[in-house]
């Protein structure tokens, strides 16, 4: 790597629209883009379906900061409902911290102006008072104008209702819940509410429970059912994952009592007597991932034609039921699917390959000629990419482990430095999607790995669950080994093997540089350091994550001690370059701070570099550049190259 090799970074044009947060009702897409030069303002559009020419509607025309915080990873910011042959659009405003409302109707096609396709019936207007607290989207709306929603305050979950009539309300809690909920929705009539709901020590993909509501006239809760089977959670912990409804009495989620988040469809007829209408259980078959954020969909629709997502080995797949038989299966070329949203067979997501970006489709399965999702999908091709490779290896205890191998674009080294990337959550995982900092290294003759290792999702939940009360032990161990097996192999250079994590792939990383002498050297970004300071001053939703993580903190105490790299920094002699904002919630800058001395003490090019203005996760451009550029320099010291 020359001194005058100039770092090239992929910028986002400012003008693209970026189709955040993506829903279609009717014949009507909606999104959410910045307006402006800032990130702290930004507003809902709206255009035709499939009308790629149309020019985008700002639906919201006043000054709005719309984002959900909701448990601190947020999710999607705003709904729109079709209600009585109109929109009802409500959103998250973090300026006033309070729910917004707007109604629009449908312009007649015959009277649309070039980019007017809603016409507005009424003012937004402010439902709620300010709150102390966070809300979600996952709103419901019933036959007499209550909007129903879960909200976060003083560290507790609760249901409320709204009066769409009214403006600048206290909101009316309904239900305070044990602890955590989320994912809100009602049958056809609003007349049943179900939510998940989960408590201490378990995340939701862990264990959590399925409940029913009926609701009376006055927008009450009259009673309340946990679903409850023999065959699936009474004897067992089961993660129930997106329940949706796709009629009036029929509903549909996802549950992981096989092993895999499978399909279940539940019969609600009588909230009394709910039974299980049809089981779907296919090994090797994901219908569901980790719920971090809110809002996480994998099936949409309605009983005549519902459309599944699934992750099925290394690929996603679409599928599409009819009166809950599957009727086709399409193949996709996508790594990631988000933003999926249906209506009737109108179909619209995000995809994501391993040599595009995140592409906005939008597919109607009613045409004829349409024989596979492959017919309708044109996307720009990033050129010089290495495509992943699928590589299984033996990790811990010799079980199968997953990787993705990236090879070199171009012979610059006699042998390649090898970077192996530790991913974060840790229950997360590396699905093969573009990326523009692994490209970036193997068009400089790197080898890049990404490492699956035990814990990550995708693969079924015994291979999520090999992280169990192992963390810091399984997943630097499945690291190490995938280096070791590729050093084996003559295909990287053993002396310049360098791994990277952020998060709770930090953690990972230093541990690797901690136990054994494979690695050279470390770059990390707002990494874990200190389980013990996690445990005491991590936000609400990842209190007790580290109870499944670690152990429970009274009883494994030394095992807190003992995994953290924090308490051991004097022994590793290997340089480091680590990256954390300032504004992080989840881990404390401070404690990278507290550090800084003792990594530059222990090797002249160890590096710590503070952003005053980015959190949990790095946004701003220019400061992803930064992080580029020294890492670029990092590598050419810390590796004599």
């Amino acid at each position: 790597m020359s001194n005058d090799d100039k770092l090239k970074v992929r910028q986002t044009e400012s003008k693209k629209i970026a189709f955040k947060e993506l829903t279609i009702i009717r014949n009507i897409i909606f999104w959410i883009d910045v307006v402006g030069e800032g990130q702290n303002e930004n507003a809902i559009f709206a255009r035709p379906f499939n009308d790629k020419e149309a020019l985008p509607q700002k639906l919201t025309s006043k000054k709005f900061n719309i984002k959900n915080n909701f448990h601190g990873y947020g999710g999607k910011s705003y709904k729109c409902i079709e209600f009585k042959n109109n929109f009802y659009l409500i959103w998250i405003d973090q300026i006033t911290r309070a729910l917004w409302f707007q109604l629009f109707k449908e312009e007649a096609s015959n009277c649309r102006s070039q980019n007017k396709y809603l016409d507005s019936i009424q003012e937004p207007r402010q439902l709620s008072k300010s709150i102390d607290g966070n809300f979600d989207s996952s709103f419901v709306i019933s036959e007499n104008f209550f909007l129903y929603g879960i909200c976060e305050i003083n560290n507790r979950d609760y249901l409320f209702s709204l009066n769409l009539k009214k403006t600048k309300q206290d909101i009316h809690r309904i239900k305070k819940f044990k602890n955590f909920a989320g994912e809100l929705s009602s049958n056809t009539s609003a007349r049943l509410l179900t939510w998940v709901e989960w408590d201490t020590p378990y995340m939701p993909w862990e264990k959590n429970d399925l409940f029913f509501a009926q609701i009376d006239l006055g927008g009450e809760i009259q009673k309340i059912k946990k679903f409850s089977s023999n065959l699936i959670n009474a004897k067992k912990n089961v993660s129930f994952f997106q329940p949706f409804w796709i009629s009036e009495t029929l509903l549909v989620c996802s549950e992981d009592s096989s092993g895999w988040w499978n399909l279940l469809f539940l019969d609600v007829s009588e909230i009394e007597n709910i039974f299980i209408k049809k089981r779907v259980e296919r090994n090797l078959i994901e219908y569901g991932a980790p719920q971090w954020v809110s809002g996480i969909t994998f099936f949409s629709g309605t009983i005549k034609n519902l459309f599944c997502l699934a992750k099925k080995e290394n690929n996603l797949i679409v599928e599409q039921y009819k009166d809950l038989f599957l009727v086709k299966e399409f193949s996709t070329p996508f790594t990631l699917i988000s933003d999926f949203s249906v209506f009737r067979e109108k179909v619209l997501l995000k995809g994501y390959g391993y040599d595009f970006l995140g592409t906005l489709f939008e597919i109607d399965f009613a045409e004829k000629n349409l024989s596979n999702f492959s017919d309708r999908i044109f996307v720009d091709h990033i050129k010089d990419c290495s495509k992943p490779e699928p590589f299984w290896f033996k990790g811990f205890e010799d079980q199968p482990t997953h990787s993705f191998l990236y090879r070199p674009l171009v012979e610059t080294f006699k042998k390649p430095p090898l970077l192996v990337r530790a991913h974060s959550g840790p229950t997360l995982c590396f699905d093969g999607s573009y990326n523009s900092e692994v490209q970036y290294w193997i068009s400089k003759g790197f080898f890049v790995a990404e490492v699956n290792y035990g814990g990550s999702s995708g693969f079924g939940k015994v291979y999520r669950e090999r992280l169990n009360s192992k963390w810091g032990i399984v997943d630097s161990y499945d690291c190490r080994a995938l280096a070791l097996e590729l050093i084996k192999s003559n295909l990287v250079d053993s002396e310049k093997v360098v791994i990277f994590g952020n998060s709770a792939g930090g953690l990972t990383a230093l541990n690797c540089l901690l136990y054994g002498s494979i690695f050279t050297a470390a770059i990390c970004k707002y990494p874990v350091i200190d389980l013990k300071d996690m445990h005491y001053n991590t936000h609400r939703f990842e209190k007790d994550y580290l109870d499944s993580l670690v152990g429970n903190y009274v009883k494994n105490h030394d095992e807190y001690i003992n995994r953290s790299p924090a308490n051991y920094l004097n022994k590793i002699k290997k340089p480091i370059l680590l990256f954390h904002g300032k504004k992080d919630k989840v881990i404390s800058y401070k404690q990278t701070l507290k550090i800084q001395d003792i990594l530059i003490k222990n090797n002249k090019h160890s590096e710590v570099i503070f952003f005053e203005n980015e959190g949990h996760g790095f946004k701003n451009f220019e400061n992803k550049a930064v992080v580029m550029q020294k890492s670029q320099e990092f590598l050419k010291n810390a590796l004599n190259l």
